[in-house]
């Protein structure tokens, strides 16, 4: 199956004409908590395993779809715009040209984004899905959150976990359709968890992540115990989060990141997203948890970490990392 026909699947008997002129959305980025890193199907972005992420409310990309009248659509990303020859917009066009097979409809298309692009901080998944989010209410097709999580799929994996905010489940699925891999949101707040975003690199990865994964996949040796790490860590962090426990969500999340990075080290050649002040705060973690302090990390497919820690310890970590943003995942701000 291809992805168009994923596409007129399940938007069969639903309008392929703009019912308006306009339509914005706004979707979170999400930090994988147990990781998504591997595709058993390459053109419908199918995992090999599922995987458990939070997102991060504020922090993400708001889209906006305005029809226009010319025979090519204009891209802009945070008010500069962007050459339509360009990877970034060929990506967009491709991903566009699944929902105008049968009308053609060309679209002024604004992308703010809040944090770097392709740095390893889930870009891709907050753009696809507020993407898929603005064409739903484009088209007022009223879709489910779970059809809206497949189509958010197709444009990027990880897409799939940032159409709802808090801690999302991403479902692997089997079938070949890919129609039984979805995204479901738990049910479960945690307002005292708080992620800190340490940024040591915001420019683009030299690696993209789809070339990284399919590197890994077929020459790491490591890899083939991927799958039952996942499994394990899985139930872990959904114990965790059903009583709270915060010891052990820290502690599978931060050594699912870690296996995970390990993958790529053995793949060939090497795949190293880590720098040296990655590794050194890294140390400095270990460091202030055996100090005492209640503080772990998790790491994707960049130079970036992301703590992970209480409320309560809020005051000492800012003073120990001064460039850190602090995210309460599960705490609203007024404004949004």
């Amino acid at each position: 199956m291809k992805k168009i026909d994923v596409v007129h699947f399940l938007l069969k008997n639903l309008s392929d004409v703009p019912q308006r002129e306009t339509a914005t959305a706004f979707a979170p980025t999400n930090i994988a908590l147990c990781k998504y890193w591997g595709k058993r199907n390459q053109e419908l972005n199918l995992p090999v395993t599922s995987s458990l992420s939070v997102s991060l409310n504020q922090k993400g990309a708001a889209v906006k779809l305005k029809i226009n009248s010319r025979a090519h659509d204009v891209i802009f990303l945070n008010d500069q715009a962007v050459d339509l020859n360009s990877e970034f917009s060929q990506k967009l066009i491709s991903f566009l040209n699944l929902f105008r097979a049968k009308q053609k409809w060309n679209v002024d298309i604004e992308i703010k984004s809040n944090i770097p692009i392709a740095a390893g901080l889930a870009s891709s998944a907050c753009g696809f899905a507020s993407l898929v989010l603005a064409l739903n209410e484009l088209f007022q097709w009223n879709l489910s959150s779970e059809k809206l999580s497949i189509l958010a799929r197709l444009g990027s994996g990880s897409a799939s976990r940032s159409i709802e905010h808090g801690f999302i489940e991403w479902h692997a699925g089997k079938e070949e359709t890919g129609m039984d891999s979805y995204s479901k949101k738990l049910a479960a707040e945690w307002p005292e968890l708080c992620v800190g975003l340490c940024i040591v690199n915001d420019q683009q990865k030299e690696i993209s992540s789809r070339e990284a994964m399919q590197r890994t996949i077929e020459t790491s040796q490591l890899y083939s115990a991927w799958p039952e790490k996942v499994s394990h860590d899985l139930i872990s962090l959904k114990e965790a989060i059903a009583s709270h426990d915060f010891e052990l969500l820290g502690r599978t999340a931060e050594s699912n990141a870690i296996a995970m990075h390990a993958t790529m080290m053995d793949a060939h050649p090497p795949i190293i997203y880590s720098s040296s002040k990655t590794l050194h705060m890294m140390q400095k973690i270990w460091e202030l948890r055996a100090e005492g302090l209640s503080v772990f990390f998790t790491q994707d497919a960049g130079p970036n970490l992301k703590l992970l820690f209480l409320k309560k310890d809020e005051e000492v970590l800012k003073e120990k990392f001064s460039m850190m943003e602090i995210i309460e995942p599960f705490v609203m701000p007024a404004c949004f």
